[in-house]
């Protein structure tokens, strides 16, 4: 069963109850090796029709065609359109971290984090992070991808994270926001490499394991936030000193799985030919990732630099 939660289900490209493409592509003139329970084992969700729709060449009159047959070149079929692409997912994703940058820069500079004003401006982050959370939940039981409410997700998350990267880079650590980018960023790359390389390998049972590890995680945050709003302070310290600073490279290390999931829905969502729309999920995926893992670097660098 896939989860429902917006920073941890990761909106596979199947229609059905499993999770997308954990085992091998189907190989001609039979089923792939270890695909019991895969739900592309029994054929491509996105494949046409039975029959095959250029069987009658509609370039059959072209004379053109004819000469090339006869001069033994192989016949070209029709380009095949309206398919997810490696380039509509970098296009996708680089747009919503662009809307989600411009508003973090525009908060930044907008919002003061003064002693006047830190109030005023902090509420209006909170806000905002509140309003992005129900946009990704909104986003996440749509069977569809929305453009519209994934890119205003990113806006109004950007003007969250410009608050809070302000309020810790100015007032806990200088230099916090850049040093959290640049995790997110050396994060992102290994992650990628590791993949692309093969030594990580994302199957059936490490998507169980790392959906469990990451319900046992926010189980504690929750049961921590409960104490802190009720028998105040820092709760049971999971998110405060040297308690908080394990939990935050724990966080961390769940969002490097979360990318090799990302990863895997993209290669096979262009290997099984996923409409060009769910590029946009690929995107809100991969976006709702690098946020949780930015949020890990900044709460450890300002636990780090914190004089409590």
């Amino acid at each position: 069963m896939r989860s429902r939660n917006p920073v941890f289900s990761r909106r596979g490209f199947s229609r059905d109850n499993g999770y997308a493409g954990f085992n091998a592509s189907p190989q001609a003139g039979g089923q792939a090796v270890g695909t019991q329970g895969n739900p592309y084992a029994q054929g491509n969700p996105y494949a046409q029709p039975t029959g095959d729709p250029y069987a009658q060449n509609p370039y059959a009159q072209n004379p053109y065609a004819q000469q090339d047959l006869q001069q033994g070149a192989p016949p070209q079929a029709p380009a095949t359109t309206g398919r997810m692409t490696m380039d509509d997912v970098v296009l996708r994703t680089g747009t919503t971290l662009g809307t989600l940058i411009v508003t973090a820069a525009l908060a930044w500079a907008l919002l003061p984090v003064d002693d006047a004003h830190i109030s005023k401006s902090y509420g209006i982050g909170i806000g905002a992070a509140l309003i992005g959370m129900v946009l990704a939940f909104v986003q996440s039981f749509k069977r569809k991808a929305s453009p519209g409410l994934i890119l205003s997700y990113a806006a109004f998350e950007g003007v969250f994270l410009g608050v809070v990267s302000s309020i810790v880079d100015n007032r806990i650590a200088s230099g916090a926001a850049m040093q959290a980018v640049i995790g997110t960023m050396a994060v992102f790359a290994g992650v990628l490499i590791a993949y692309r390389a093969g030594w990580i390998r994302v199957n059936r049972r490490f998507y169980g394991f790392v959906m469990a590890a990451a319900i046992g995680f926010v189980l504690l945050m929750m049961v921590n936030l409960l104490f802190a709003v009720f028998g105040g302070g820092d709760g049971l310290g999971f998110r405060s000193g040297p308690l908080g600073v394990v939990f935050g490279v724990v966080g961390i290390l769940l969002g490097a799985c979360f990318l090799a999931l990302d990863f895997k829905q993209v290669e096979d969502g262009i290997a099984y030919g996923a409409p060009k729309e769910e590029a946009w999920l690929a995107a809100f995926g991969l976006t709702l990732t690098l946020v949780w893992i930015y949020m890990e670097f900044l709460r450890i660098i300002a636990i780090l630099n914190s004089n409590d």
